[in-house]
């Protein structure tokens, strides 16, 4: 009876060790999966606007450089696309949107292309894009709708701003951007899943792809939960955040993420006239005591966050996933990943294997990335 009792112990012991995180955020099991490729569309520089994206900005760091990413999800034969980046024609945006160029974003860097030319060049013909998903309706993220064909359905959060020009002369979307096509919103008062905190909608009704309601950012912003493996998971975090320091470090994601000797030693030099944590030194930044991440969102007066309370909040539910070993979070704009992560047309599937998460967050540390903006210049 005792060696029964201490096999069965034993057995719950494996049994527990054996359950995958996942679970834990109350993710159903499943099988089905999707296969995520990602095109690394351009780059902008937006003049003097760090201030209206995250504060502390240090002297010289007033600029805003970020990359734009577009996701291709492929399921079961069917295609879709999470976010397109930015049209290149900037003067046939809305008058509105139009008017941010050259003076707020400053210029368009290299690499710049447009998602539906890139998608042609890689062979794949636009009448095959079943779907695009658009995070939210910022200009960065909804490309020319106008150029895919009217079978592909558009798909956006129900709180999505609707109004076009020339309808609503002040309006940023056009009419054509829904003209002759399905328009759906995701009306997450019906979600029957929460995922750390975040109303969620199993999208093709098979556990292999899931949009969460992440609000803050825009009206109906959303993102997306892909499944890649049957336990290993990348989060499509949009516009959550648009600087790795928003969500990191924290103690948790340094816990089971800790920052490499080398990117230590790079931390040194933050400012320690900007940033605390209780074992720095004069001139010493000691990022492993930092007992919070790096930058807040800005709530300044023309914040890119609309709400900068409710932001913070969902930062904090996508930081759960950041810490855990399932998930790998990609924020549209982090241009730490530009070189850490392979585009199109490699899959991300694998990101568990190939230690793409390891390699890769701690990334905007490094001295020479465009993302270490945490010294005066």
């Amino acid at each position: 009876m005792v060696f029964l009792h201490t096999v069965s112990l034993s057995l719950l012991s494996l049994a527990l060790s054996a359950r995958a995180s996942f679970q834990d955020f109350g993710i159903p099991q499943s099988d089905a999966t999707v296969n995520v490729r990602v095109f690394d569309v351009g780059t902008t520089t937006m003049a003097n606007a760090m201030a209206l994206f995250v504060h502390p900005v240090l002297t010289g760091r007033e600029n805003m450089t970020s990359s734009m990413l577009s996701f291709l999800i492929e399921h079961n034969g069917k295609r879709m696309l999470f976010d397109l980046g930015m049209r290149n024609d900037t003067q046939n945006f809305s008058p509105t949107v139009a008017s941010y160029f050259p003076g707020l974003v400053a210029k368009l860097d290299e690499p710049n292309g447009e998602i539906t030319g890139i998608l042609e060049t890689a062979g794949i013909a636009l009448d095959t894009v079943d779907a695009v998903i658009w995070s939210h309706a910022h200009f960065d993220h909804i490309g020319d709708m106008s150029k895919f064909p009217n079978s592909t359905e558009l798909i956006i959060g129900s709180e999505t701003d609707m109004d076009t020009y020339p309808q609503v002369p002040t309006a940023s979307l056009k009419a054509e951007d829904f003209a002759g096509r399905t328009v759906t919103k995701i009306d997450f008062s019906k979600a029957n899943l929460t995922f750390s905190g975040l109303k969620a909608i199993d999208y093709f009704g098979d556990g292999s792809f899931y949009l969460m309601d992440t609000p803050g950012h825009m009206a109906g912003h959303i993102t997306a939960l892909a499944r890649t493996t049957n336990s290993s998971f990348i989060v499509l975090g949009a516009d959550t955040f648009h600087h790795p320091g928003e969500v990191r470090p924290r103690p948790a994601f340094q816990q089971q993420y800790p920052c490499p000797a080398h990117l230590l030693e790079d931390a040194k030099a933050i400012s320690t006239d900007y940033f605390w944590s209780p074992k720095s030194s004069s001139g010493a930044f000691d990022l492993a005591s930092r007992p919070e991440q790096l930058f807040a969102v800005s709530d300044t007066a023309g914040s890119f966050y609309a709400d900068p309370v409710t932001s913070e909040i969902s930062i904090v539910k996508l930081a759960n996933f950041d810490a855990d070993p399932d998930f790998f979070v990609l924020a549209s704009h982090d241009i730490s990943l530009r070189g850490a992560i392979p585009v199109f047309p490699a899959f991300l599937n694998q990101w568990k294997q190939q230690q793409l998460k390891e390699n890769s967050v701690w990334g905007f540390l490094n001295k020479s990335s465009p993302s270490f903006i945490f010294t005066t210049v």
